[in-house]
């Protein structure tokens, strides 16, 4: 089975570059996920098995269900420790980008990325990587970034020093980005992957339980609530959408991470293809966050570089409009009546 996804070349650069480096930053894009905080924090554990001492510094916070992963406590927030953070970047000699394929995906870390003069190295399977960088490990093929630190890692003959800590969080990544195995993830390798990790004596049933079984009462009722009340289904374009309002979220005393998933809940409707999710923004007014998900082949990626100033994958993408969440309502329903996959 073919695991290995570097070139000699590239697999020799990288090893160039990490040995050459002391300062070491490894980063990923904004509002981290499961697959971005995860594929960070095993690549930082690689790094540590090579005789580094890499820093984590992400743009600002995770999801709450996501903080028992190990090693958490070493991240560090931009959002809160700016100057610390504008300081590591100038400093470093060395930055991965894990997760992300432009510089805007930091936010407000973008300007001190940008002017760092250090060597950067992007590590991610989003479509149309732009950056500058010493070297772009991209494969938009892959399920997640985590598979591709997995799949380099064994490449570079370093699995076996990998602890369990490591495969903890490579797993928590792959899981997230596939809905718990559930698309995108029809591949012998990834069930191959999964079983070199279960030789790491992870307990897969506890992290799916700590990821998926982690939520609040409130945030419980929300889900409910927003299903209830809130979702509009369109069965002629076997679509539905959903739009949840900062009143909502106060009402529901919203937590980063209550709303994960909730996008997918409506494709369990039969004959559903098409699933988006509008939420406003908790802090910034007139800006709406829209997730998208489809089954087969409806490419929800071009919906939102069509529609939502966004993109992603054929099956899960993302967006964000500058406006009103009635206004976002309205160019929803108009990208569902005249969007022809």
């Amino acid at each position: 089975m073919q695991i290995d996804i570097l070139s000699e070349q590239e697999a020799a650069v990288l090893q160039e570059l990490t040995a050459a480096s002391s300062h070491i930053v490894v980063t990923c894009h904004k509002s981290p996920d499961g697959d971005a905080l995860g594929s960070s924090l095993a690549w930082a554990d690689y790094l540590r098995s090579q005789g580094k001492d890499p820093v984590v510094l992400i743009p600002d916070a995770y999801p709450d269900f996501l903080q028992w992963l190990p090693n958490t406590e070493k991240i560090i927030r931009y959002d809160k420790h700016r100057e610390e953070g504008d300081l590591l970047l100038k400093t470093a000699d060395l930055i991965f980008c894990l997760d992300f394929n432009e510089p805007s995906r930091v936010d407000e870390m973008q300007a001190s990325l940008e002017a760092s003069p250090a060597r950067k190295v992007m590590i991610d399977h989003h479509l149309n990587p732009q950056m500058d960088t010493a070297l772009t490990v991209s494969h938009p093929d892959l399920c997640s970034t985590s598979e591709l630190v997995f799949r380099i890692v064994w490449q570079l003959g370093a699995f076996d020093a990998m602890p369990k800590t490591w495969a903890v969080a490579i797993y928590c990544g792959m899981m997230t980005d596939t809905g718990g195995f559930t698309f995108n993830s029809s591949r012998a390798e990834i069930f191959f992957i999964i079983g070199q990790l279960l030789t790491k004596h992870i307990d897969k049933d506890k992290i799916f339980r700590k990821v998926y079984n982690n939520y609040s009462s409130w945030a419980i009722r929300m889900r409910g609530y927003v299903m209830c009340h809130k979702l509009n289904v369109f069965d002629d374009r076997h679509a539905a959408y959903f739009a949840i309002s900062r009143k909502d979220m106060r009402d529901f005393h919203f937590l980063k991470g209550d709303a994960e998933g909730l996008v997918n809940e409506p494709l369990r409707i039969k004959g559903m293809r098409l699933s988006i999710s509008l939420r406003e923004d908790d802090r910034k007014p007139n800006l709406v966050w829209v997730s998208l998900r489809s089954v087969d082949d409806f490419p929800c990626n071009r919906m939102a570089e069509r529609y939502f100033n966004g993109g992603g994958h054929l099956n899960a993408s993302g967006g964000r409009l500058l406006c009103s969440l009635d206004e976002a309502e309205r160019i929803t329903r108009q990208a569902i009546a005249e969007f022809e996959p």
